[in-house]
């Protein structure tokens, strides 16, 4: 890839969306990519439209060095591959440094430089003077751009040196323009500046030299990402980002954070349309390539950015979604949801109905009662906000209970009953503690007996379950129980404790999640067990209705 401009975006080269997730982001305390994981974030975010991927520090990491070589097989729609480094070193030339001949040999059609722009660093860190940290720069950037490289000058602690002497900080800008540099980065290093005062200094910079101006923020005050929209809205046009504000310290800018804000508030096509609705999957994505859990709250793409809990929102968004979402989530691939919890109104439980696919709109009976239930059971340590399966099974129950349909029917019978369950705990003699289940169940007019072992309680009676109904229910054999989660709640007298636990199955099409709320852990686990497998029963056209209380 030879060119040095983005390719298909809609601003083409006047505005920047340039992506450091490979190489700031991965300074993140926990993240560790091998090569591999590098070319699958960047593949990601090519496919979201970022414009510019920096892929690291050829020469100073092996790992990227070999980065950059496997790179050069990869076709990118979007995206033009980066490569980070360091001016010379005081006291040599730009040509013999090693450092600087790497950044050649990545053939990276563009290089960014990090220099220091602060007098205190210049003198304390790099222990030389201004003169010699600017003719660091000139050489530099002259060295690159004569071997064809597009060069963008990072200025580190930018804001606080200009702060504290703002001609050194502007010598060293006005060197790498001088020397063929097409962007000059400001860069929040230490993550301390708040907006309205970045914004201010964004514009001085701008009016004082008509240098084409970017921006890069950490986050350590928390406004990484109204500081960069604040930038862009004084003149900054290149905005450097990472995929969900992974960094060091307290992270980055985050990509889909700023991008979101400049395409829907500023009405900025920054990147392609048709990758807007790719944002929230390319963001969770990322967070898997990381190993990370996504973060549910995270602005815009977060499974919980445009989640309502309260009945007073759930009235409203009844009659206009809009009235309490700041836009709409299909806009960045994300959806809306209906929390249910104690909070929860008619219209909450309406809503997620009809999400769940359980039409209450017309069955005022079966609604009041549900929500009376949902009430009563929250009040005991019950959590449906996260168990979207279970109440499913409890709106259902509800609704069947309110119908004219006969109670001795077998459309309310469960796809088997229990009789007695018995869990015992084995502690061998070579220190081996294991669980033993036994399950008496009712299945296809049958009685059934199975006994299993497993590594604990819970898991010995998922087994035994298990193998008294597999025979009988073909489907089960997909099913598995993938997440385990127990709370300890404390009880309504104070010394007392409840236990909570969800547990989330799936099979080869879907994830569902249930839940069982009892005083004994393992009571509460086969609530929640049976439930998951009621759930599936009824998606294959058993009988269904919940077992749980």
């Amino acid at each position: 890839m030879n060119r040095t401009t983005p390719a298909g975006t809609p601003l083409g080269d006047s505005f920047h969306v340039f992506d450091t997730t490979l190489r700031d982001g991965a300074q993140r305390e926990g993240i560790t990519y091998s090569v591999a994981d590098k070319l699958a974030v960047a593949r990601l975010l090519d496919e979201v439209g970022v414009g510019f991927i920096e892929g690291g520090w050829p020469g100073a990491m092996p790992k990227d060095t070999e980065f950059f070589a496997r790179a050069r097989e990869e076709h990118f729609r979007h995206a033009v591959l980066v490569a980070f480094g360091s001016t010379r070193r005081a006291g040599t030339t730009a040509d013999r440094d090693p450092q600087v001949r790497a950044l050649l040999d990545s053939q990276a059609p563009v290089v960014t430089l990090v220099a220091k722009s602060d007098r205190r660093h210049i003198e304390r860190a790099l222990r030389t003077d201004v003169t010699e940290a600017c003719a660091m720069v000139r050489d530099t950037v002259a060295f690159l751009t004569g071997e064809g490289r597009r060069v963008f000058l990072d200025a580190e602690h930018f804001f606080d040196g200009f702060a504290h002497d703002p001609d050194t900080a502007l010598r060293v800008l006005t060197a790498a323009v001088e020397a063929g540099a097409d962007v000059t980065v400001l860069c929040d290093t230490n993550g301390g500046q708040l907006p309205l005062q970045l914004a201010d200094t964004v514009g001085e910079v701008i009016a004082r030299t008509g240098f084409r101006v970017g921006i890069h923020c950490q986050d350590d005050t928390g406004c990484a990402v109204a500081n960069s929209v604040a930038a862009v809205q004084a003149g900054a046009t290149h905005v450097q980002c990472t995929a969900n504000g992974y960094g060091e310290r307290a992270g980055n800018a985050d990509l889909f954070a700023v991008v979101g804000n400049l395409v829907t508030k500023l009405g900025m096509p920054v990147i392609p349309a048709a990758s807007v609705p790719e944002l929230s999957r390319v963001s969770h994505a990322l967070a898997e390539i990381a190993n990370i859990a996504p973060d549910t709250h995270q602005a815009y793409v977060g499974s919980s950015a445009f989640a309502h809990k309260a009945g007073l929102h759930a009235s409203a968004i009844k009659v206009d979604p809009l009235l309490y979402n700041h836009i709409d989530p299909s806009v960045v691939g994300n959806d809306m949801r209906v929390l249910v919890t104690e909070m929860a109104g008619r219209a909450s439980l309406e809503l997620k109905g009809k999400e769940l696919g359980v039409d209450l709109a017309g069955q005022p009976a079966a609604l009041t009662s549900a929500v009376r239930k949902v009430k009563e059971l929250e009040a005991h340590g019950w959590s449906f906000e996260a168990a979207d399966a279970s109440l499913e099974l409890l709106l259902r129950k509800e609704v069947a209970a309110s119908s004219d349909v006969a109670e001795d029917t077998t459309a309310d019978a469960p796809p088997f009953r229990l009789e007695s369950y018995r869990v015992i705990l084995d502690h061998r003699m070579d220190g081996e503690i294991v669980s033993e289940a036994t399950v008496k169940v009712h299945v296809a007019d049958q009685r059934v007996i199975a006994t299993a072992e497993g590594n604990g309680p819970v898991h010995a009676l998922d087994a035994a379950l298990r193998r008294a109904l597999e025979p009988h229910l073909p489907w089960l054999t997909a099913v598995r129980l993938s997440d385990y989660k127990v709370r300890i709640l404390p009880g309504a007298a104070g010394t007392d404790a409840v236990t909570r636990v969800l547990v989330e199955s799936s099979d080869h099409e879907r994830e569902w999640t249930t839940v069982g709320v009892h005083g004994n852990i393992v009571e509460a686990s086969w609530l929640a067990l049976c439930d998951a497998l009621v759930h599936k029963a009824m998606r294959v056209a058993q009988p269904v209705t919940s077992v749980s209380p």
